[in-house]
């Protein structure tokens, strides 16, 4: 073994990667046809590398390159936000139609009429306000019924109890204040014989 300051394991194997160095002529590779083998400490920081390195030059970014990359998907994440609060914070509810049933024959004897009013709306979230007006002269206060979204159809239900004896015609009117003002009534009559 040379215990010279210049042999170096990697300087001999050199010519497997860019032939033999230019500027080392009489440094013999240690193997032809093999790969290298290497013992001890390894190679020195003084070692000078057989061939040329050449570091790669950095990528040059374009300006404005990055934020081309994501443009597409930030138009798409704005449109489906925008669609979302759109559905959540845009037009409410919208009504279509409102009818107001009872039973034609009236309630009975000391019975409770029940007088149903059927709001359709266009399946859009929101809330009803309404109030029920009686032909007795009572008024119910501001009451509200939430609609759910694919909702089509809201029933609002007033009951109605009559007692004792005699005939009444009655009608009750639905009053609707929100989202927009309509009004449907129903006329029935209670009959009660001594």
């Amino acid at each position: 073994m040379n215990n010279d300051d210049e042999y170096s394991a990697t300087a001999l194997g050199s010519h497997w990667i860019s032939g033999p160095p230019a500027e080392r002529p009489d440094v013999a590779p240690d193997r032809v046809d093999g790969s290298v083998l290497r013992f001890g400490p390894g190679v020195t920081a003084a070692a000078v590398a057989p061939f040329p390195v050449v570091p790669e030059p950095a990528p040059t970014r374009r300006p404005g390159g990055g934020l081309r990359r994501y443009a597409l998907a930030g138009a798409v994440l704005a449109g489906v936000l925008g669609y979302l609060c759109w559905q959540q914070y845009g037009p409410g509810v919208a009504v279509r139609d409102v009818a107001v049933t009872t039973d034609p024959a009236g309630p009975g004897c000391g019975a409770t009429a029940d007088v149903v009013a059927v709001v359709r709306t266009d399946g859009r979230p929101g809330t009803l306000a309404y109030r029920w007006i009686r032909s007795d002269g009572t008024r119910s206060e501001r009451l509200t019924e939430r609609v759910a979204r694919g909702q089509q159809e809201a029933r609002l239900h007033l009951e109605w109890t009559f007692q004792g004896t005699g005939n009444y015609p009655a009608k009750a009117q639905l009053e609707l204040l929100e989202p927009a003002r309509r009004t449907a009534a129903v006329a029935f009559a209670y009959h009660c014989a001594p």
